[in-house]
């Protein structure tokens, strides 16, 4: 508890601690003192207080207060204050879609343990370290979803990356679909910077909208798209579901439409990645967050509360007692 106390607590004058070297002094003065000049009444008061004498204990307990007043009263000079720090911190974030293919090929064990579960996590960690940005998730197969709005809401958020499975939508890969969604949730933001980040593995299959034309909007309302191809070079394991319930690997063909993914980035100002496994993929978000960062000012304030009262209190009922002892219970008579 004290050292809690002192790990809080600031002292405006602390030179002032430096008196208390007097107290080992008025102690050997008090000890000389009373063996020179009343050598024989010790040797009575010893005597006493052997026998259980408490006058004997209470006269040397008036040094003892006088004593506690002092470093009380030292104390009480040095200023303790009660330490509050505060961070505030504002800022100019960044409005971010994460658009996420949730198809069936994103079951492919290149990555670990498999690119969807690979992709999440990584996601996941991006989130927490844009601590000032508006996020949302739309997620992707054959057609697109809104799985989070924008929102500072990051445990929201990131249970809703991990909620994300695949098979609960149509299957393909709706490029266009995905990034049309995902233009109409930043449209009406307004942020100075508004940033989609879409990760696929494969090939447009699919969705209602080409993903060209989803490029030319985001393209017309200043919405600048990073892009990433997340597989690795040539065949990868992906399970195969069999009619009979087993599940075997099969090697499976690994087809990203790079052409497509660096004009969708190129043109509306953003970067095309590839990811070839999840230290790359970790990497490429790494990337993404230095390239896109807010603008963030820290404002530390330090407030102090003062808490040298209670050994000025200390200080003066110590005097008290050692006046009302001396002159009650001690007092001396002619």
């Amino acid at each position: 508890m004290i050292n809690e106390w002192l790990k809080n607590t600031d002292f405006a004058y602390p030179q002032f601690f430096f008196l208390l070297a007097l107290l080992p002094l008025m102690i050997y003065w008090y000890m000389i003192n009373q063996r020179s000049q009343h050598s024989a009444l010790l040797v009575s008061e010893t005597n006493s207080f052997s026998n259980g004498s408490w006058k004997v204990l209470l006269r040397h307990s008036l040094f003892i207060f006088r004593l506690l007043a002092i470093a009380s009263l030292i104390t009480a000079l040095a200023r303790p204050q009660l330490r509050n720090d505060e961070q505030i911190v504002t800022g100019e974030g960044v409005d971010i879609i994460l658009c996420m293919d949730v198809s069936g090929s994103m079951l492919a064990q290149d990555f670990s343990p498999n690119r969807l579960e690979a992709m999440k996590q990584i996601a996941a960690d991006f989130v927490d370290s844009r601590p000032t940005d508006r996020l949302g998730l739309v997620i992707f197969a054959g057609e697109s979803f809104t799985a989070c709005p924008l929102t500072t809401d990051r445990s929201m958020l990131k249970a809703q990356i991990f909620a994300a499975q695949s098979g609960f939508m149509a299957d393909g890969t709706a490029i266009g679909d995905g990034l049309s969604t995902s233009v109409e949730r930043l449209k009406i933001s307004k942020a100075k910077s508004r940033v989609v980040i879409l990760l696929t593995d494969g090939e447009n299959q699919g969705g209602l909208i080409d993903p060209l034309t989803a490029k030319e909007i985001a393209k017309s309302i200043g919405i600048k798209v990073y892009t990433i191809g997340m597989g690795t070079e040539g065949y990868a394991p992906a399970p195969k579901y069999n009619p009979s319930g087993t599940v075997t690997l099969q090697q499976q063909k690994v087809n990203i439409d790079e052409k497509l993914l660096r004009a969708i980035a190129s043109e509306t100002g953003g970067i095309y990645f590839r990811a070839r496994d999840n230290a790359s993929l970790k990497g490429i978000y790494a990337e993404i967050d230095k390239l896109e960062r807010s603008k963030i000012e820290i404002t530390a304030l330090r407030r102090f509360t003062e808490k040298f009262f209670p050994f000025a209190i200390a200080a003066a009922v110590f005097l008290l007692l050692e006046m009302l002892l001396r002159y009650s219970f001690l007092k001396k008579f002619p």
